[in-house]
């Protein structure tokens, strides 16, 4: 028998944390809405605890989200990547969930585009920065 949460149970709870903070919900407040406490949602999104199939459902509905959603980037055989990447990391922070949020819900795509653009001056800036000082 493998210590530790299965791959699945990470994999759908770093989902549900992701899908919650997208929303603005609070561990609280989704916990509120499905009739769990905020530490059980918290054991669900660590995967520490599994998340059964009618609670899936449940936190799905509450976030309004298909419930089909938290088994996306899951390989056929019910696995996913073990070893993420920085960015795969950054991507599933609250820093990278908030960022993605807030940059999503700006509707002018000129505006948009103008940030993708600013920053990636300020990441060349930096690099550049960096090798000159090497």
């Amino acid at each position: 028998m493998k210590d530790g949460p299965h791959t699945v149970d990470v994999h759908v709870g770093k989902t549900i944390r992701i899908k919650r903070l997208m929303r603005k919900v609070s561990q609280t407040e989704l916990g509120d809405r499905v009739g769990v406490t905020f530490q059980q949602i918290q054991k669900y999104e660590k995967g520490s605890n599994r998340v059964s199939a009618s609670m899936l459902v449940e936190i799905a509905g509450a976030l309004d989200v298909d419930v089909r959603s938290f088994f996306e980037d899951l390989n056929p055989l019910g696995t996913a990547n073990d070893n993420p990447t920085p960015t795969e990391e950054f991507v599933v922070s609250r820093d990278g969930v908030l960022l993605n949020a807030a940059f999503l819900s700006i509707k002018n795509e000129q505006v948009r585009k103008k940030i993708v653009k600013l920053v990636q001056a300020i990441a060349g800036m930096e690099q550049a920065d960096s090798e000159a000082a090497e």
